[in-house]
Order: C-alpha cells, then structure tokens, then sequence
C-alpha cells in the first residue's frame, strides 16, 4: 500500500503518494499544457486533429516502454517538420491537400528511422564521434531556416482577418509574459480560444462541419496512410538531423531538471529509437511526427512532480480525446487568422530556438569557418525557397524525378562543408545533472540566481568567482583522500 503524501516542495517520484484523484488531476493537466501545442500542426498542416492525438498518445506510451518508464517526457507533434509539410502538401487555399499528405507523412515515416540508424551509430561508435557531424554551427542555421521559410504563410493567413489574429498574438504575449502558474504555460492555448471566441462573436466561424459530425469514432482514415514518393522523402528526411538535437536538447532539459542524467540511463539510443518509432508509427496512420516538448520540462519545473506515470496518464488521457470526433470539428472551424496570429510568434520562436542553439553553445562566429558555413545554410535554405518556381531544384535520376527544398539543400551544404573544412572543434557534452547542480550551489553561494551559462560571462568578475569555484571543486575531487 502507497503512503499518501501532500503535497510540497520536495520533488515527488511517485505521484500515487498523492491519493488517485490528484494523480488524475495532474494527468489531466499535463495533457491539457501539451494539447495546444499538439493540435496547433494539423491544424497548419492540414492533418487530423484526432489522429494526431491518438498518436501523441500511443507515441508517448511506446516511448515509455523503450526508455523503461524512467523518463517522464510526453510527445507531441514536432514543428519543427511544418517545413517539410508546406513543401510536400501545400495547403490549397486554406484546405487540407488530400492528395500530397499521404506522401507527407511517407517523408516523415523514413525520417524517424533515421532516429534508429543515429541511435545505433551511437550505441556502436559513442555519442560523441556521431555528433562531431551535427555541430550547433550546422543546426542551428537549419533551425533558423525552417522558421524564416515559414514566417510568409503566417503572414498570409492572418491577413485574412487582423482583428482575431491581433488578438491571439496580445494574448500570448501577455500570458507568457505576465502570466502565473498554468497561464504562463500553456498561453497558445489560451491565445487560440481566446481569438476563437471573438471569431464567434464576430460571427466569422462556421459551425456546419461539427453539426454534422459523430459523437464517438476511431480516428484511423486509411487515405490518409502513408505513401512513399522519393522527392518528398529527400526533402523532408534532413530535417530529423535538426530533430535529433532537439530531441537531445530536450531530454538533457528534463535530466537537469528532475536530477537524473538519462542520457546515460536509459541511454540517448533508447530515447532516439523511443522518439523515431513514435515519429514512424505516427506518420505510417497519417499523424505528424512526434517529438519531446520543451513544455513538457516546464509543467514538471512548476509541479515539481517528477513521476512518469503521470506523463502516461496524460498519454491515456489524449488517446481518449481522440475517439470523438466532434471534438476534432470543433479545432477544424478555427478560423485561419487565429492560426496566422500564433503562427506569427510560433515561427518566429522556431528560428530563436535556432539561435539560442548557438549561443548555449558558444559557436565562435568570428570564425571565418563558422560564419562560412551559417552563411551558407542560411541563404541555401531562404534563396531555393523563395528564388526558384518549385522552390528548390528538380533533377532526374534514372526514371526518377527527384526534388531538393531549400531546407534540404541547406542542410546537405552544411554538413558536407562542417566535414570539408579544417578546424571542426566541436565535442558533444551532455548534461551532467550533479554538475549542474554545482554550478546552482556555486550561484547561490555568492549571491546569484540561476542563469544560463553564456548570460554569466557578461559580468568577469562573476564570472571569475564562478571559475575559482568550479577550480576548488576540481581540485577536492581529485585529489587523494587519506584513510
């Protein structure tokens, strides 16, 4: 029998300490801060919204099995494939482009068995000789063009009605900015029905689709199931390698915050093969790739509830969700503008994500290397995009008609030119929770809230204060200890 416990400011392992009810509620929460995020890419994409829930939810469930339930981490669908979407099943004005999402999802299927091959590229070869080929000075350029390639359809979409899409982008902000507690983690959601609700009352929504939908179905549409064309699957697989270190960004976030490294246990080849086989299983029934989400590490900071169970029952949760359709009719009628008013912020954030990568760590851009290389990427991605008709370059191999996107051509550039020149000193660190830790300790010792490392180095004599910290631990830690 589990001991009941209230609820504090220990971290709590194992939520059945709080009775049923909580570790429902919390369930149920965790669900509902991944929810707005997860149907935000059907709904831009042109997917169902059902089955992309019922994949987040079988997704997350498998993922926990491969990694031993040890890793409290829901996926959901990944933006960072938004990209690859527009490319391969362009939204034909403002619907679903039935014809092309097969083909989409066929790309996004080969993606997640690159997670596989990486995976054991790292079980056989170690973490850090793979990584050497996926430096931040090639991903985070790619991360940045993925949303400055997508920021022209969010403006198109919110100029079909500025007043709703205004108002989901003041929401936002403002939750996010001012927001507490769970207002401050889930604000697209609350920017979404917001403008939502103005639409209503502006009488800009149209209800015929949810008058006319079921009550209860299964959200299996064997059209929708994946279908393999050698042009979208070239142009969508580079984006795993911008995934992939999302994927590890991600599950060292959640190591740090929960204090346990699961990048060594269960290990980043369980994670990868956890995330790439949700990815595949998605994409294979017509849902988008699955990906670990930054918002999952928030609702564990705030909750300071660090159990895996709870992450499963949300997963429950969603899977339940799916099976009524009128639910999914109802996300339907959004009108364009309230997905042209998050877009705007949400693309945006995806290129910041990008430079963020390169800041945290420290990519030296007075490097003529370096810069060589983020110039190169950048416009590869931006010029094939917006410069040629098809939007990158189209070849034949064989009988074969093989189309390279932009983001395809930049990523292909990039790694071939961080292999070619000279001075690739990149070596992968992943985060050692103890060591963190540490630093924390160090901070708070000498007056100093927690920060990202690279804002610590804007103040030297902090920053040497920090330094003759981390050198005493150095030094107790090797020197020999007597009898």
């Amino acid at each position: 029998m589990v001991e009941k416990q209230a609820v504090g400011n220990e971290p709590i392992t194992d939520a059945r300490k709080l009775g049923v009810p909580k570790m429902l509620l919390l369930g149920l929460q965790h669900m509902f801060a991944m929810f707005g995020a997860t149907i935000l890419v059907p709904l831009i994409t042109g997917l169902d919204v059902s089955t992309t829930l019922l994949m987040a939810g079988i997704g997350t469930l498998l993922f926990h099995l491969i990694t031993k339930g040890k890793v409290p981490a829901f996926l959901g669908s990944s933006f960072a494939y938004l990209g690859g979407y527009a490319i391969v099943a362009p939204m034909i004005d403002g619907k679903p482009n039935v014809e092309m999402l097969p083909y989409a999802c066929g790309g996004v299927l080969v993606s997640g068995l690159v997670y596989l091959v990486l995976a054991g590229l790292i079980k056989a070869f170690g973490v850090h000789r793979v990584m050497r080929f996926f430096p931040p000075i090639v991903t985070g350029p790619i991360i940045i063009a993925i949303g400055l390639t997508l920021a022209p359809t969010a403006i198109v979409n919110c100029s079909t009605d500025w007043i709703i899409a205004l108002v989901a982008i003041v929401l936002i902000i403002v939750c996010n900015i001012f927001g507490k507690g769970m207002i401050k983690i889930i604000p697209i959601m609350i920017g979404v029905i917001g403008s939502y609700v103005v639409a209503i009352c502006m009488g800009r929504v149209d209800f015929s689709a949810v008058l006319n939908s079921d009550i209860i179905g299964i959200p299996l549409h064997p059209s929708a199931f994946a279908k393999f064309n050698i042009s979208a699957i070239i142009t969508i697989v580079p984006i795993a390698l911008a995934t992939v270190m999302e994927h590890i960004g991600d599950i060292s976030a959640i190591s740090a915050t929960t204090g346990n490294n699961f990048l060594a246990s269960p290990g980043l080849h369980r994670t990868l093969i956890g995330d790439g086989l949700a990815t595949a299983l998605s994409a294979m029934f017509g849902g988008p790739a699955n990906t670990t989400y930054g918002e999952n590490t928030g609702v564990l900071a705030l909750t300071k509830v660090y159990d895996p169970r709870v992450v499963r029952l949300a997963a429950v949760f969603a899977i339940v969700l799916s099976m009524f359709p009128s639910v999914s009719a109802v996300i339907g009628s959004i009108p364009a503008a309230t997905i042209g008013g998050v877009s705007v912020l949400l693309y945006g954030m995806i290129s910041a994500i990008g430079v963020r990568n390169m800041v945290e760590n420290h990519v030296d851009l007075t490097k003529s290397r370096n810069m060589i290389i983020a110039a190169a990427i950048l416009v590869s991605a931006i010029g094939f995009k917006f410069a040629t008709p098809e939007g990158g370059i189209s070849f034949m191999v064989g009988e074969a008609s093989i189309s390279l996107s932009g983001l395809a051509i930049a990523a292909i550039v990039g790694i071939l030119l961080n292999a070619i020149l000279p001075g690739n000193d990149y070596v992968f660190e992943g985060i050692d929770p103890k060591k963190e830790a540490k630093k924390k300790a160090n901070k708070e010792e000498i007056g100093v809230e927690d920060a990202p490392t690279f804002a610590v180095g804007n103040n030297e004599e902090l920053e040497e204060q920090l330094e003759e910290k981390d050198n005493a631990i150095a030094e107790e830690n090797i020197t020999p200890k007597e009898n």
